[in-house]
């Protein structure tokens, strides 16, 4: 059972860049690994994917360019880098992973497909 805890939520000023990190309690390197938020009020949202190797990543357009997702499996970690944040922005952030040995493509906007989930860390953009 892999558990995935995230760190780095703070509160920050519109315009800052902090950056999130998932750390897992086992190798992930077999894992494809997601950002999701969820905003008070609303729905959770899918954010971004990096697959197993980091060689292909995915965003949702409302971060596209704003958002880096990396990871480094020889520390079981995958990183959020966030710039320029937004009043929007606001919401708590949680990563999951879900197992794709042989590298198979899954909807990865669908929660259901993920395995493992964190409990999250919350971001609070101020002005």
């Amino acid at each position: 059972q892999v558990q995935l805890v995230e760190s780095g939520g703070e509160l920050v000023q519109v315009g800052a860049s902090p950056r999130l990190s998932c750390a897992a309690s086992e190798r992930i390197s077999e894992h494809a690994l997601a950002w999701w938020r969820q905003a008070p009020g609303k729905e959770r949202e899918w954010l971004a994917v990096i697959n197993w190797r980091g060689s292909i990543r995915d965003y949702t357009d409302s971060v596209k360019g704003r958002f880096t997702i990396s990871r480094d499996n020889t520390k079981n970690t995958a990183f959020l880098q966030m710039d320029s944040l937004r009043h929007e922005d606001t919401a708590v952030y949680s990563c999951a992973a879900h197992r794709t040995p042989f590298g198979e493509g899954f909807d990865v906007a669908d929660a259901q497909e993920y395995e493992y989930w964190g409990r999250g860390t919350q971001v609070i953009v101020s002005s």
